[in-house]
């Protein structure tokens, strides 16, 4: 068979063992280097490495329903929204099911990555345990390595003179008991962060940019990804008024309660799927305000001229897109919109794919799973894009599944459902 044979995989998270397995089933030999000491990336809590953001009450924003491989369901027992220790248990158990993990190399580092005149990767990486540096050369190079690891502090003039974290250093509200915080954000782990320090701070206040829609995890019942999945017969102009004035019907109204209205579509920022702190803050637990204007000591001063004394704040702003195993001139996501076909192929490298490089409106890894099958087709030549790479990713940026705001933290969005079908579509024209 006329096809390249080795390939290096960075990362063994929920897309890298995707990844793995689904170019193992290729007929490739893959190889995949992982800094941890198990697979599960993000969802590894506490993790040696420091890679991890989940913290000690994690739980997924999308439902088991949602939120599986497609080759491999989540048993029935899983909760509705898994925790974290569910979710590492599940990936071990993928893994396991589908004997991959002898592929792994654990405890290494990948440091340089660099591609050879005939396409082949040059792979620099460290063995943990003892400092050792080797070097393989590969076919082919597949980065699973996720987005959610390296920090984005947001900037403000002044300094603040107490305890400044970003949720990624966040793992358990404890440390907070008896001080007064301050949350920085109005995504998920903001509002995750705000609610888990409220239980054991003096005072916990959150300040928001702008304003959020906060989604409850359960509308009539049902899990709210399953309840938009029945509404997906609706237009797309019916559907989000209806569904803003669903959630006004179930929790009122943002300024009801302090927090500022959002001036975006609904889907303009990254949903917040939430359902405790609209209670938190009716309950005097949590203190909304707006935007920071500057730092003070330990007084954080408020665009509204409001101002307040803290011993902590807790930055939830977000994750910078990094990959620093690539010299920057060659490749670099750190800003602006990221130029990948079907979010995984650029268009000037050959034979290098991304997998899990998105933010989709729902879970991540049912998604990669199709990317990971789709770029192995393509690697060993069964699939190829109808028209120049160069095209396609053009007519992609320039048509996004959705319309939001221009953040450095929005340039990776899709809609999961959407996204998924266009995946299956190319599939199903593969030999």
């Amino acid at each position: 068979m006329n096809f390249m044979k080795k390939v290096a995989v960075i990362g063994a998270g929920p897309s890298g063992i995707t990844a793995i397995k689904n170019f193992a089933d290729a007929g490739f030999s893959v190889t995949a280097f992982e800094r941890c000491s198990g697979v599960g990336g993000n969802w590894r809590f506490n993790d040696p490495s420091g890679h991890s953001s989940v913290f000690e009450t994690t739980h997924i924003i999308s439902s088991k329903y949602t939120s599986f491989y497609e080759d491999y369901p989540l048993p029935e027992s899983a909760s509705d929204y898994p925790s974290h220790t569910e979710l590492l248990n599940y990936f071990n158990s993928y893994a396991d099911h589908f004997d991959i993990k002898k592929l792994i190399k654990f405890g290494t580092e990948v440091k340089h990555c660099s591609q050879n005149k005939d396409g082949s990767w040059q792979i620099t990486w460290k063995n943990l345990n003892n400092d050792e540096i080797h070097e393989n050369h590969y076919d082919g190079l597949v980065v699973c390595n996720g987005h959610h690891h390296e920090p984005r502090y947001p900037e403000y003039p002044g300094n603040f003179a107490g305890e400044y974290i970003h949720s990624h250093d966040f793992k358990s509200a404890k440390p907070f008991t008896d001080k007064k915080v301050l949350v920085i954000g109005g995504g998920n782990s903001a509002c995750d962060v705000a609610v888990e320090t409220a239980r054991v701070s003096k005072e916990t206040h959150i300040s928001w940019r702008r304003g959020y829609y906060l989604i409850p995890k359960f509308m009539y019942g049902l899990p709210v990804d399953m309840y938009a999945l029945k509404n997906r017969w609706m237009p797309s102009f019916m559907r989000e008024p209806f569904t803003k004035l669903m959630l006004q019907i179930f929790q009122g109204k943002n300024k009801d309660i302090g927090l500022q209205e959002p001036s975006q579509n609904l889907f303009g920022t990254h949903p917040t799927v939430n359902s405790e702190l609209y209670y938190a803050v009716r309950h005097g637990k949590v203190s909304p305000h707006k935007d920071i204007e500057r730092f003070d000591g330990n007084t954080v001063h408020f665009i509204d001229g409001t101002k307040d004394d803290f011993d902590v704040v807790i930055a939830c702003t977000g994750f910078k897109i990094k990959h620093k195993f690539f010299d920057k001139e060659f490749l670099s996501f750190e800003e602006g919109k990221v130029p990948l076909l079907h979010r995984m192929i650029p268009a000037n490298i050959k034979n290098l794919y991304f997998i899990g490089l998105f933010q989709p409106l729902g879970c991540i890894w049912p998604g990669a799973e199709l990317q990971s099958k789709l770029a192995a087709k393509h690697l060993k030549g069964s699939w190829k894009p109808k028209r120049p790479l160069d095209i396609l990713i053009k007519k992609e940026l320039d048509n996004p599944d959705v319309n939001q705001i221009d953040t450095p933290r929005h340039t990776i969005t899709v809609d999961d459902f959407s996204f998924r079908q266009r995946l299956k579509k190319e599939l199903a024209r593969a030999n």
